[in-house]
């Protein structure tokens, strides 16, 4: 068997029979990805800064617990709403937006509120600074990725697909996490 049907045979493996242990190790990794990129990013521009490996290892975190809600959510949204055409792909964009889209943000920054001891009130602090931000880009990123998503790519390969296209997602998600509010200078 050549290298690239070994390649082939074990990536239909991944897509079939450990689907969703692939879909969580890639929303993990790639959430990873994405806090990296902002991080190198941020050092290039400011020479003081030092990597934090434990923010990245907090994101993967987060990935690895919001993989099995991305991938059940759309086995069942396949399940629901029959097929890849017109009206049927408008259904599932709506329904991803407004059901899962705002479940993502709200688990996203409690999760990492709480994973970085910020505790309840952190969590309620990031929600009320930064959710209305977050989901109000995903309205102008998400519908037309989704759009490719749900008329184009078959259903064992949402997950994967999402994750790909999460990267400039992630990072916008890591630069708003952690960007940090401008000091109010004191007079005086």
């Amino acid at each position: 068997m050549s290298s690239v049907a070994k390649i082939k045979n074990c990536l239909d493996k991944l897509f079939t029979k450990h689907l969703l242990a692939t879909n969580v190790v890639a929303c993990g990794t790639l959430l990873g990805v994405g806090d990296c990129v902002v991080q190198r990013i941020n050092m290039f521009s400011n020479k003081e800064q030092r990597y934090d490996f434990s923010r990245t290892g907090r994101m993967i975190i987060i990935g690895f617990g919001l993989g099995p809600f991305n991938h059940y959510w759309y086995a069942l949204l396949d399940r629901m709403i029959k097929g890849s055409t017109g009206l049927s792909v408008i259904k599932k964009i709506a329904c991803d937006q407004l059901v899962a889209a705002p479940f993502f943000c709200t688990s996203f920054l409690s999760g990492l509120a709480l994973l970085e001891g910020e505790g309840i009130d952190g969590a309620k602090t990031e929600m009320k600074d930064k959710f209305l931000k977050i989901y109000m880009f995903d309205w102008t990123f998400w519908p037309l990725a989704q759009f490719v998503n749900f008329r184009f790519v078959p259903g064992n390969l949402r997950v994967v697909y999402v994750s790909s296209a999460t990267l400039l997602w992630n990072s916008f998600l890591s630069f708003v996490k952690h960007e940090h509010k401008p000091q109010e200078s004191s007079v005086g």
